[in-house]
């Protein structure tokens, strides 16, 4: 399955500032670049580093004034999809390092906060069961209202508000499922059907693998349910939405625009 995306967005910066930019598809085993061109606005300094797990690459810049980003690609999509149902939990002394990090805390994400809910209202389930089970709650449980939340918004003032846009459904799948000792990480991504088009944010945990013994295996999770695991494209990944920003300003800057446009390749 092959996914053409189309991205395009604007911003200025009233005075030469430092800026780091996420929004490439990420170049991984599961997806391939079938083709990319990214173009932008001329600027001081322009390099590229590491992202978070080595899951794609993000732009430093130096500039200053109007700056523009025009990004298109296909990408070739070839995914681990598991029955989230029939996977089991992994115990924490089985887990590897690199999902370690992702039982703790993060800025938006207070897990703590969450362990007398999920104990009450989950109790009765485990592994990929409970993470079924939260996500279907949230999907039961909050409305996607674009503009209830904002760059401040956390899992916890979700939960009290039940309503946001797809980071604050993340956050709050993230949380529930850190909560319940199961390793969740904050996926940045693009993905058809997103309603309005925008970059997409879903969960992704980290459950027994089913194909390997003693393995374990990331799966993709989506509260809202506008985004199909098997077409769904990262960007990046972190502990949450402040980890993997498609635009991170080191000085002031207004957003002008943005446009993304994402569909299977050919119709």
């Amino acid at each position: 399955m092959a996914i053409a995306i189309e991205t395009q967005f604007s911003f200025r910066l009233p005075r030469t500032s430092d800026v780091l930019l996420q929004f490439e598809a990420a170049a991984i085993p599961e997806q391939t670049i079938l083709s990319a061109n990214t173009e932008l606005s001329d600027s001081e300094h322009c390099a590229r580093v590491a992202a978070q797990d080595d899951i794609g690459e993000r732009i430093w810049l130096r500039a200053g004034g109007e700056f523009n980003v025009s990004y298109n690609a296909e990408v070739a999509l070839d995914r681990q999809i598991a029955d989230l149902g029939s996977l089991k939990r992994l115990m924490p002394h089985e887990m590897p390092g690199e999902a370690v990090q992702y039982l703790f805390d993060s800025r938006y994400c207070p897990a703590d906060r969450f362990q007398t809910f999920v104990d009450d209202t989950f109790g009765e389930t485990d592994g990929g069961a409970r993470i079924a089970a939260i996500r279907d709650w949230i999907a039961d449980n909050y409305r996607y209202t674009p503009g209830a939340s904002g760059p401040q918004t956390g899992a916890l003032d979700t939960f009290i508000e039940r309503r946001g846009i797809c980071r604050d459904y993340a956050h709050t799948l993230v949380a529930l499922a850190r909560a319940s000792t199961i390793p969740a990480r904050y996926v940045a991504c693009y993905a058809p059907g997103v309603d309005p088009p925008d970059f997409h944010a879903v969960a992704e945990v980290f459950l027994n693998d089913p194909e390997t013994e003693g393995g374990g295996t990331w799966q993709l999770v989506d509260a809202t349910g506008m985004a199909d695991p098997a077409q769904t494209v990262k960007i990046g990944v972190g502990r949450d939405a402040a980890d993997v920003s498609f635009l991170t300003s080191f000085g002031a800057n207004q957003f002008l625009s943005s446009s993304v446009r994402v569909g299977l390749l050919g119709e």
